[in-house]
């Protein structure tokens, strides 16, 4: 079982919530004008991952998890969560080029992020955007209107507005002279106030333009590569077999290296055999057309 579908069997699935991606990740920090790699080791090694998920129940929420899975633990533990409504910003880095870098902005954090590689972070970018247009109207959505009070005030005015809403018709008394002057109860109008969306800042056009289900297709495609890569060299040999200068024994790029070997040697011998075949039948319509020719002279005269 892959480490994704483990995170959304033993993490979400519980909590009534489905997880469309996780990527692992690590911490990024600069330090004195240079770029610096750095992942805390305090209580053991242990592996970060970034979950994007939604909510089964109605309407959904858009949710941005922390999960930590620690050396020789095999449960995983729920670091921190965000609401997608907390997230102000997602910086890609770079506009130009494909990076494994990414910041994530909140209301009261900033984290800044490296995954294991760049399609791994294009998918996930990728992903929360569409995610986010999906399920709250995407970044340039039509502004909300929200009442003009919020909670006991809030409920006040829209008991006034009640009252004058449902006042009875009757006559109406006419003012005390020199008496305080009546006042009318009019509905207050609601204010439209835009809602705080999420800012996607240099982040490369095919990950937030139209063509996202065959850019997602292209990355999913390059990430798997990518792990396919590392476990290769993970498990090839750190020595060298004596005599064999090159030629790692026992490993998998040798075997590789084998059969690309043997099979292009099969192609060369397919190969020779057709041209010279090519040749034979070159050779015998030439003889052939030499004995049609001294024929057709014979009969001519």
């Amino acid at each position: 079982m892959s480490a994704q579908s483990d995170i959304n069997k033993k993490v979400f699935v519980p909590r009534g919530e489905t997880m469309l991606v996780a990527v692992e990740v690590r911490r990024r920090r600069r330090t004195a004008g240079r770029r610096i790699l750095q992942l805390s080791t305090r209580g053991g090694e242990y592996a970060t991952y970034l979950c994007l998920s939604v909510t089964n129940r109605t309407p959904p929420q858009l949710l941005i998890t922390k999960v930590k899975q620690f050396a020789g633990s095999a449960p995983f533990v729920t670091r921190s969560q965000w609401g997608v409504d907390q997230l102000r910003q997602v910086n890609g880095i770079d506009p130009n080029k494909d990076c494994p870098d990414f910041d994530l902005v909140f209301d009261n954090t900033v984290d800044q992020w490296l995954c294991s590689s760049s399609a791994e972070k294009c998918i996930f970018i990728l992903i929360l955007y569409q995610a986010y247009k999906t399920y709250t109207g995407g970044p340039t959505g039509p502004p909300v209107c929200l009442p003009v009070g919020v909670g006991k005030v809030g409920a006040l005015r829209r008991m006034s507005l009640d009252a004058v809403r449902i006042a009875p018709r009757g006559p109406v008394e006419p003012p005390v002279a020199g008496g305080p002057r009546a006042r009318t109860l009019s509905p207050r109008r609601k204010s439209c106030v835009p809602a705080r969306g999420t800012e996607f800042i240099n982040c490369q056009p095919k990950l937030t333009g139209e063509a996202c289900t065959m850019n997602l297709v292209i990355y999913r495609v390059k990430a798997f590569f990518t792990r396919l890569r590392k476990r290769m060299l993970a498990k090839r040999p750190a020595h060298r077999s004596k005599g064999q200068p090159g030629h790692f024994s026992g490993g998998i790029m040798s075997n590789v290296v084998q059969r690309v070997t043997v099979s292009v040697g099969e192609r060369g011998q397919r190969l020779t055999r057709a041209e010279d075949q090519t040749l034979e039948l070159m050779h015998k319509a030439q003889q052939f057309a030499d004995t049609a020719h001294k024929l057709s002279l014979k009969y001519s005269k």
